[in-house]
């Protein structure tokens, strides 16, 4: 029994090897994961305290087990069942596509990240590129929403910034989680973006399986009464306008209202900046009828450093004003049929436009483009159209007219989309018309004579 044994250096190291790996998976990772998940829970206790809509039990709960709920459910293992008939298929091969699908959907919330990183970063990036404006926020309107109703706020697309800029605005209030795009769904972005609580959308498939999926995961969260964020266009806008609703995420998200239950009420958000910074961009997209855009790596690493050597140097100036507005809530419960999406997105998109503010840039691009050619005729047209819009209630920039027209021109100058002439005459130059369009159409809604957003399917 005590007799010595001899063993290969091989053999001992191997034995040693699934001797720490077997004391660490039962001793070691179970004390490390207990330790760091009560730490979690007490930054989230001390958060829910001062947050006016406290985080949901739903969105703290670990991404395994959420994805083998969302595996598991009834309609779910349906969906999978289907699948596997209509496609002639293994019903264990069509329960691995679901769980991919689930991992690729479900997130991985973390309060610390979202709270400490995420909002500061959100912070300093938003107000380091622009002045940063709250155009319309009515406190009493918020103060009626039942404190425990899934509140979803809606937004027009305008920018990748839009995600950031409304992080940071919200980020005392609640956690967001978004429904976040395909370009997002790069390494390392995937995982951050996943750690702050956002959800993946294929928004090009049409496969039953994958959608029902998403449809359940969308569905539990609301019922779980996780604040959520969206944008009923379905994508950034290509032409700088608003677009029609598709009534995908809303029709999952109506779908599980309850008369008896949980109220869902929706909050329409409205954006607008004096620089998109993709507006060129999204303009060649729209040209090229391609949504699979990706801006090109050498042009923007060349920019990008620009960018940092006119910060070290002090030469960087914001690229103006991005403002949010809030418009009137909307209760499922003041509808008169709930389930009506198509009614939801009209209703929502109409308050969305509402609400998105008027911008210097966009005022002096939409003058340029009516036929203002000198600085007293753009100072004209502002004026008129501010006198206008006033009366009807728009959002309108918190400055006098003559400083809407001197920052609106001083910022299109500098970006060279006009010139001054010898005579003092403004000057668009010819190849950026389309981008002063891409401006002078997002406000374009506000005028009688334009055309509204109409509503389609998704």
């Amino acid at each position: 029994m005590f007799q010595m044994v001899t063993l290969p250096l091989w053999l001992f190291v191997l034995i040693l090897l699934f001797a720490a790996v077997t004391f660490a998976s039962h001793f070691l990772f179970p004390s490390v994961r207990w330790f760091f998940r009560r730490r979690a829970e007490k930054v989230v206790a001390r958060l829910n305290e001062r947050l006016e809509k406290p985080i949901e039990p739903f969105k703290l709960a670990r991404r395994y087990d959420m994805i083998q709920r969302l595996v598991y459910d009834p309609q779910v293992a349906e969906a999978i069942n289907d699948h596997a008939r209509r496609n002639k298929v293994p019903e264990n091969v069509a329960f691995e596509r679901a769980r991919r699908y689930a991992r690729e959907i479900v997130p991985s919330f973390s309060a610390t990240l979202y709270f400490t990183f995420g909002a500061r970063l959100a912070e300093w990036l938003s107000r380091s590129l622009y002045h940063v404006r709250v155009g319309r926020f009515d406190r009493d309107l918020y103060d009626q929403i039942d404190p425990e109703a899934t509140v979803v706020f809606v937004m027009n697309h305008r920018s990748n910034m839009d995600y950031v800029l409304v992080t940071h605005l919200v980020s005392q209030t609640s956690a967001l989680s978004y429904a976040v795009g395909e370009w997002a769904r790069v390494w390392p972005l995937s995982g951050l973006i996943r750690m702050m609580g956002a959800y993946f959308i294929r928004r090009r498939s049409r496969g039953d399986l994958y959608r029902r999926v998403l449809a359940r995961y969308v569905q539990l969260a609301t019922k779980g009464g996780v604040t959520q964020a969206v944008f009923p266009e379905g994508g950034l806008s290509l032409n700088g306008g608003l677009g029609p609703p598709r009534l995908g995420i809303l029709s999952y998200i109506a779908s599980t209202y309850d008369p008896q239950g949980r109220d869902i009420v929706f909050v329409p958000v409205g954006l607008n900046y004096d620089r998109v910074l993709e507006d060129k961009i999204l303009l060649d997209a729209g040209e090229a009828g391609n949504r699979r855009f990706r801006p090109p790596l050498l042009p923007a690493a060349l920019r990008l450093l620009r960018h940092l050597g006119q910060r070290i140097t002090g030469r960087f100036r914001r690229f103006g004003t991005a403002t949010v507005s809030f418009g009137a809530p909307l209760s499922l419960r003041d509808m008169a049929d709930p389930h009506d999406v198509q009614a939801l997105g009209e209703a929502l998109m109409h308050r969305i436009a509402e609400v998105v503010p008027l911008l210097p840039v966009p005022l002096v691009a939409h003058a340029l483009l009516a036929g203002a050619g000198s600085r007293a005729e753009v100072r004209a047209h502002v004026e008129e159209v501010m006198a206008g819009l006033h009366e009807a209630g728009a959002v309108l920039p918190r400055r006098t007219v003559d400083q809407v027209v001197t920052d609106g021109i001083e910022i299109l100058t500098r970006r060279k989309l006009v010139a001054s002439g010898h005579d003092g005459r403004l000057i668009m130059t010819e190849p950026e018309a389309d981008v002063l369009g891409f401006y002078a159409r997002s406000i374009a809604h506000h005028f009688p004579a334009e055309p509204g957003p109409a509503a389609s399917g998704s």
